[in-house]
């Protein structure tokens, strides 16, 4: 069957269509068979469009909202330019997977789009207030795009993190304020970790019940997470995006007391504290000069910019914090996983993160550190490291490809 995949962010779509079922998911003969990407959806667009194969396709269109962009790609789907393997009308899209943020503890596992599934994303707004409601856009356009014979999937990030105990996920305040209003650890980039901890297994062959490792997903956003026998056990991220790591824009852990403080000596409104921390802070907010690692990397390298190397440092340490907390917590691990845009290619970090860590059994091989980017995939440790260090790109599109297939496939009225 052939999957359309939407991950819809507040100005952007993201899409892949992928072809699969239960046999192929069992052999691992997934296909993708397009992808592509529009951004700053409200004005004059920027699209990206790419069938398996076949160089990119780049073009501007003003597309005013995501119902019109999702009309843009689907006329480019079923169009003769596309030339997409065994597509020719909307009746070969035989299933969409939304990419969903939060689901709290409603949503704990991927499941069938229904009215009162919508009714549940709408009230996890509060909790994700920056991405449901984007969400929620991609799974209503693509409803009245398709139609009700088109059945619909929701994969939540948060899902993947069902599994923590109360110890991991329950913050230290007054418990009625969990009871109250589910004030508590939540846990995002699940559906990434979820996915390299299944390709571990398959690179190792270890049983789910023996996979015992550490997962950093390091990119724009960036999150670590502890697998206990193959489910998570603890994760930097909270109740919202913004805990843990440090992150493009995003400081990570905070001293709360900031905030009250922010508010009494530069007069901020509490509208402006959120945006500082999350789109003010971070890598940019240390060097006041960029968010992405490779810039930072390069005036480090070629300039000696010393705060670009502070960011990098505070960015590698945080890494190591959480590193050895969770090898305290789990006591210890077999392995340790570095996915997204700056854990796949940014082999520098890599090195720096893993450095002076033998004594905890951390040990990698530099040379090959060096050549694991790009889309590689390997372990780069060496011989003699206790703890075995994988870098593994992240597909988190084929992810929720496979959960739509298992949930329309499971069920009866959508065979």
């Amino acid at each position: 069957m052939n999957i359309l995949v939407l991950n819809c962010g507040s100005s952007s779509l993201k899409f892949q269509i992928i072809e699969t079922d239960l046999k192929k998911i069992e052999k691992n003969e997934d296909k993708q068979l397009a992808k592509g990407l529009i951004e700053r959806i409200g004005s004059q667009a920027l699209v990206t469009l790419q069938a398996d194969g076949a160089p990119p396709v780049k073009h501007a269109a003003p597309l005013r909202d995501h119902r019109s962009a999702l009309d843009h790609i689907i006329k480019w789907i079923i169009s003769d330019d596309s030339k997409i393997p065994n597509i020719q009308s909307l009746a070969d899209i035989h299933a969409i997977g939304h990419r969903v943020v939060h689901g709290a503890e409603r949503f704990t596992n991927s499941t069938i789009i229904t009215d009162a599934v919508i009714r549940g994303i709408e009230d996890c707004i509060d909790l994700a207030p920056l991405h449901n409601p984007a969400n929620l856009k991609g799974i209503l356009a693509a409803r009245e795009v398709f139609g009700p014979g088109v059945p619909q999937v929701a994969v939540f990030d948060t899902s993947f993190h069902a599994t923590m105990p109360e110890t991991s996920f329950l913050y230290a305040i007054p418990y009625q304020l969990y009871r109250r209003h589910k004030i508590r650890r939540y846990g995002f980039h699940g559906t990434s970790h979820r996915y390299v901890a299944f390709r571990y297994r398959q690179l190792t062959g270890k049983s789910r019940e023996e996979t015992n490792i550490i997962t950093l997903h390091l990119g724009n956003g960036c999150s670590a997470c502890a697998i206990k026998h193959g489910s998570s056990f603890d994760t930097s991220m909270g109740l919202s995006p913004l805990e843990g790591l440090v992150m493009g824009t995003r400081g990570g852990d905070l001293d709360p007391a900031v905030i009250e403080f922010l508010v009494h000596k530069e007069g901020m409104s509490m509208v402006e504290i959120d945006n500082l921390l999350n789109k003010q802070s971070g890598l940019l907010g240390i060097s006041g000069l960029t968010n992405d690692m490779r810039d930072l990397l390069a005036e480090a390298h070629e300039h000696q910019d010393r705060r670009a190397m502070l960011a990098i440092n505070i960015f590698v340490q945080r890494a190591k914090k959480y590193i050895g907390a969770y090898l305290a917590e789990m006591n210890g691990a077999d392995g340790l996983v570095f996915t997204g845009g700056i854990g796949e290619n940014a082999a520098p970090i890599r090195q720096l993160i893993c450095d002076n860590m033998q004594w905890l059994g951390i040990e990698i091989d530099e040379k090959v550190n060096a050549e694991m980017v790009g889309g590689k995939e390997g372990d780069i440790s060496t011989k003699k490291s206790r703890v075995k260090v994988f870098v593994i790109p992240t597909n988190e599109e084929l992810l929720i490809a496979r959960d739509t297939a298992r949930c329309v496939l499971s069920t009866p009225e959508t065979k």
